[in-house]
């Protein structure tokens, strides 16, 4: 058949991959959230990134801590 190789095509391992949103300062469900401005931390809400989060003390965007 034309078109289909040899079907040595290497398939992704089921866990190496980094995934949507993967990544090294990827937190999942836990972690924490800190203000890199003032240094407040709190933690991590699921669903809701940290950058999407104000610093309840100087309303500086969050980051990943």
């Amino acid at each position: 058949m034309l078109g289909r190789g040899l079907g040595l095509r290497r398939q992704a391992p089921l866990s190496g991959g980094r995934g949507r949103m993967g990544g090294p300062t990827a937190q999942g469900p836990g972690g924490i959230c800190k203000c890199p401005k003032c240094g407040y931390i709190t933690p991590h809400i699921t669903g809701i990134p940290c950058m999407n989060q104000a610093c309840p003390k100087c309303g500086t965007p969050m980051i990943v801590g």
